[in-house]
C-alpha cells in the first residue's frame, strides 16, 4: 500500500488540470469529470496505475443520490474516494436522463477531485448557483432552522450578521426568512 500511496502522491503534487468550459450565463471557465481524466492520462503508464468511477444509486432519502467511487490501483492496492450528488428531478428543461446525466457527471468531477486533491473552493462551478438557489444535496442535508435557532438568527442579524451566513447552515423556509428580514427591517428604521 505504501508504493500506490507515493505514486498518488506524486500525481496529486504534480496534475494539473484546465478549465476548457464556459458557462456564458454565469461568465465563468470550469472544469468537467473529462478534464480531470485528460490530464490524468499521462501518469497512468509512468506511475504503472489505472483509474476508474463507479457509481451506485442510493434509496431512502427524499431525491435520488448518486454515489461516485474514484479508484486508482496498482493491480495490487486500491485507493478510493467518493462523492455524493443528488439529483434535481424538478430541474426545468432537463428530461430525466439529463437529470441523472447532469449528476452524474458532478459526481464523477468531485469523486475525481477529492482523489487528487482537485481545489475547486476558487472554481466559480463550486460557488455558482446557476440562478437556481442552494443544490438539491444542500436543500436535502441542511437541517431546518429551530424556534431556539430562529431567536438565536435574529440576534445574529440585529447585530449586523448577514442573512447568507444563515442560509448556508440551516435550510429556512419563507416565513423564517420574513421573520429574520422584518427584524432587520426593524433595526434598519430605528
Amino acid at each position: 500500500m505504501k508504493e500506490l500511496n507515493q505514486k498518488l502522491a506524486i500525481i496529486q503534487t504534480k496534475l494539473k488540470t484546465k478549465k476548457t468550459s464556459y458557462n456564458a450565463f454565469g461568465k465563468y471557465y470550469f472544469r468537467k469529470a473529462e478534464d480531470i481524466l485528460e490530464a490524468i492520462k499521462p501518469f497512468l503508464l509512468e506511475q504503472g496505475v489505472t483509474i476508474k468511477i463507479d457509481e451506485e444509486i442510493l434509496t431512502g432519502y427524499n431525491v435520488p443520490i448518486i454515489q461516485s467511487t474514484a479508484t486508482i490501483s496498482d493491480g495490487k492496492d486500491s485507493i478510493h474516494a467518493q462523492a455524493i450528488v443528488g439529483v434535481d428531478l424538478l430541474q426545468k428543461g432537463m428530461a430525466t436522463a439529463q437529470q441523472f446525466g447532469a449528476a452524474s457527471s458532478y459526481g464523477k468531477k468531485y469523486a475525481l477531485g477529492n482523489l487528487f486533491l482537485i481545489d475547486d473552493t476558487a472554481d466559480s462551478d463550486a460557488t455558482n448557483d446557476h440562478g437556481k438557489g442552494a443544490s438539491v444535496i444542500e436543500r436535502v442535508t441542511k437541517p431546518a432552522i429551530t424556534s431556539v435557532q430562529l431567536l438565536k438568527a435574529k440576534d445574529y442579524i440585529a447585530a449586523g450578521g448577514d442573512i447568507k451566513a444563515i442560509q448556508s447552515k440551516y435550510k429556512l423556509t419563507q416565513a423564517d426568512i420574513n421573520t429574520i428580514n422584518g427584524t432587520k427591517k426593524d433595526i434598519t428604521k430605528a
